[in-house]
């Protein structure tokens, strides 16, 4: 099997390793069947996306729509933005989650601002109808719990997208571009203890109040977050995996 390409754009060792063995996991890889590369530490080098099954991009601590972007996160957002024309030109087998909602968002002319963001939690995920019918989503309840935290979010969906899932507080949580290209802005890769791991390490980066990190923990082990979201990956690498 050709190996899976995980993009990631976290500037933490930590979380970025942390993310690569979640989306391990919950994917059902090897770590044969995975290449990882960091997006924010060197410049994309050329890939050939004909060396691999499909191309999944992770969460970021960069926000599309940042009034002000450091010299790393424009390099990475020009980067990742030629690489996702290439993906959606030739619907390329495709899954973003969290940040990639912004990336293909921006690519497909759609608005991506502060309007719909969410704080750190659970939510109720539920399918549309489309949704009901698409192979990523197969075995999937037509409502499921699923982490997010987000500041940023589409403002709608995009112009000539499928809409597979929304939420009552961000209206925009799956889509899909042509057949291959899909975005989630919930994250399939995430358990209560992926999550707590991620908060120890963004505690102070905005997302929530320092002092709720011990709320927020027995939040997410406490919720009703119980594998539905991890299918959307595992089904992912099933459909395309060559």
């Amino acid at each position: 099997m050709k190996p899976f390409l995980l993009l990631a754009t976290r500037d933490h060792n930590e979380a970025a390793a942390a993310e690569y063995r979640s989306v391990l996991r919950h994917a059902g890889l090897q770590p044969d069947e995975l290449v990882h590369v960091r997006v924010e530490s060197e410049p994309l080098p050329a890939l050939d996306l004909a060396d691999y099954s499909g191309v999944i991009l992770g969460g970021s601590s960069f926000n599309i729509s940042d009034s002000q972007k450091t010299a790393i996160q424009q390099r990475v957002e020009a980067d990742l933005l030629a690489l996702i024309d290439e993906i959606v030109d030739t619907d390329y087998p495709f899954l973003g989650m969290c940040y990639g909602v912004g990336a293909v968002t921006t690519h497909l002319g759609g608005v991506v601002d502060r309007s719909y963001g969410e704080p750190v939690g659970p939510i109720v995920v539920t399918l549309t109808e489309a949704g009901r019918q698409d192979p990523l989503l197969d075995g999937v309840r037509p409502s499921f719990h699923a982490f997010v935290g987000h500041k940023e979010a589409a403002n709608g969906a995009p112009s000539g997208v499928e809409m597979l899932a929304t939420g009552e507080d961000c209206p925009v949580q799956m889509y899909r571009v042509g057949e291959n290209v899909y975005v989630t802005q919930f994250h399939p890769e995430l358990d209560a203890d992926d999550l707590t791991a991620r908060m120890r390490i963004y505690q102070h980066a905005g997302y929530f109040d320092p002092s709720e990190l011990d709320d927020l923990i027995v939040m997410a082990h406490s919720s009703k977050v119980n594998g539905q979201q991890h299918l959307v990956l595992r089904n992912f690498v099933t459909r395309y995996a060559r």
